[in-house]
C-alpha cells in the first residue's frame, strides 16, 4: 500500500480530527484497538461490512509511516 491518502480522511469536525476510514466514523485507531483486543482482520471485517482488506491495509501503512516520521508527526 504506497498511498494511504486515498483512503484515509482526516476532517476536523469528525472524530475530533482522526484520520477515518473513507470518510466513515471508523479511525485508524479503531481498527488497531481492535486488533490489539484480539480481534482478527477477518473478525473486523465480518463485524464492520463496510470495512475492506485494503481498508486495514491503509491503517497499517498509515502506521508505518508516522512510526518513520521523526517523532511520529
Amino acid at each position: 500500500m504506497n498511498d494511504y491518502r486515498n483512503i484515509l480522511t482526516i476532517e476536523p469536525g469528525k472524530r475530533s480530527g482522526q484520520p477515518c476510514i473513507r470518510g466513515m466514523r471508523i479511525t485508524v485507531y479503531d481498527v488497531f484497538e481492535y486488533l490489539a483486543s484480539g480481534m482478527t482482520v477477518e473478525e473486523i471485517l465480518h463485524d464492520f461490512p463496510e470495512l475492506t482488506e485494503t481498508d486495514i491495509r491503509a491503517c497499517f501503512a498509515y502506521a508505518a509511516d508516522k512510526e518513520k516520521s521523526p517523532c511520529g508527526k
